[in-house]
């Protein structure tokens, strides 16, 4: 098992995808024809059961499509709806996770041979919040991102990284992220007062009261979290921004249905902007992205995916000093941004290497 192997495999079953959408496949072909030969390409040999079993029995005498394991132990639950299902049912979602962590299994997918959502069981919240991350092979939901990235998407959950704990690794990093912003919001916004005692023992200045500390922090917190309309205009909050046509739109329009990494990697992204220079910098909620000025100069926009952020840059790509290859030129390609660099951002590692370029587009558009 390798990346080649996986990317060959994507290639395959593009091909038939087309036709066997035409013939609304059931689930049984969809797992034969689709979702066996992508498992072997991530090394789980679907004929030896004490790698793979198949139907799996359940708690309430039912049974889970797949189950993978390591040496012998239950790793992935895999549950399969047919090739044209939009695997957004509440029950079908509910089901699987509630298996998975019954049996005391962290992660489980829910897929129709195309799409893969991949959910950690043990979180504590709504089974639909439980969701990691998604990837899917067909190329309308990847229009731009190479396939190499799409495969390294499904290698999460090969044999070699189960083994490896990749998925606990990127669970914990994510979850664990989201669960502390929500504590520091509630800390810096409304402060215990042995929070305020503790930073003005550090400050050390007995003439700084703890209503002053209050409001400094949560004017320091609020930050991020406030809007300007145009240059010049108050702070307004995000629920009051107006756009094009009568609309509203936030950053709920944005996030909504999206997997929890991808949340937080634009939420990453969207501190990092907001920080490069907090007085002169806003964002706008658009219809299909949020875009980032510096005073009246765009220099960041960005769309939120369903398998991560789609980041555009006000920069010559031919100027820019060894862009890797999730960075590429799209001015002679339509695309919705501002800007003619373009960003495919799907993990941590690339929101920081991107982070560069970012900058060199913020200090540029001045």
């Amino acid at each position: 098992m390798n990346l080649k192997d996986v990317v060959s495999c994507i290639e395959e079953l593009r091909m038939k995808l087309d036709r066997y959408r035409k013939e609304n496949l059931k689930e049984y072909p969809t797992r034969t024809i689709f979702i066996d030969p992508l498992l072997q390409a991530l090394g789980w040999d679907v004929r030896d059961p004490d790698e793979v079993q198949l139907e799996y029995p359940t708690i309430d005498g039912k049974s889970v499509d797949y189950v993978t394991k390591v040496n012998r132990k239950p790793v992935l639950f895999i549950e399969a709806k047919s090739l044209n299902d939009p695997l957004t049912d509440y029950k079908s979602i509910t089901q699987v996770v509630g298996y998975a962590a019954n049996a005391g299994v962290e992660w489980c997918i829910l897929t129709n041979g195309v799409t893969y959502k991949i959910y950690r069981s043990t979180e504590r919240a709504a089974a639909p919040d439980k969701l990691l991350f998604e990837v899917s092979i067909d190329p309308k939901e990847n229009e731009g991102k190479q396939i190499q990235q799409i495969a390294e998407q499904f290698l999460r959950f090969s044999k070699e990284s189960m083994a490896k704990g990749l998925l606990d690794e990127i669970g914990e990093q994510i979850f664990t992220t989201g669960k502390v912003r929500k504590a520091l919001d509630k800390i810096f916004l409304d402060p215990p007062l042995s929070f305020i005692r503790l930073i003005r023992s550090v400050i050390n200045d007995e003439e700084i009261k703890p209503a002053q500390i209050k409001s400094a922090l949560k004017r320091l917190w609020s930050q991020s979290s406030e809007v300007k309309d145009y240059p010049g205009s108050k702070s307004i909050k995000k629920s009051e921004i107006k756009f094009h046509r009568g609309k509203d739109y936030g950053e709920e329009h944005h996030i909504k249905g999206k997997p929890r990494e991808v949340i937080e990697l634009y939420r990453l992204l969207d501190r990092y902007c907001l920080e490069l220079n907090p007085s002169t910098v806003q964002k706008k909620y658009l219809s299909k992205y949020i875009s980032y000025m510096n005073g009246k100069n765009i220099f960041c926009c960005a769309n939120i995916q369903k398998s991560g952020l789609r980041v555009w840059l006000k920069l010559n790509y031919s100027q820019l000093e060894n862009p890797p290859d999730y960075i590429r030129d799209v001015s002679n390609i339509g695309h919705w941004g501002v800007g003619n660099t373009e960003i495919e951002i799907d993990n941590l590692d690339k929101l920081n290497a991107s982070k560069h370029f970012i900058k060199q587009s913020f200090e540029e558009n001045k």
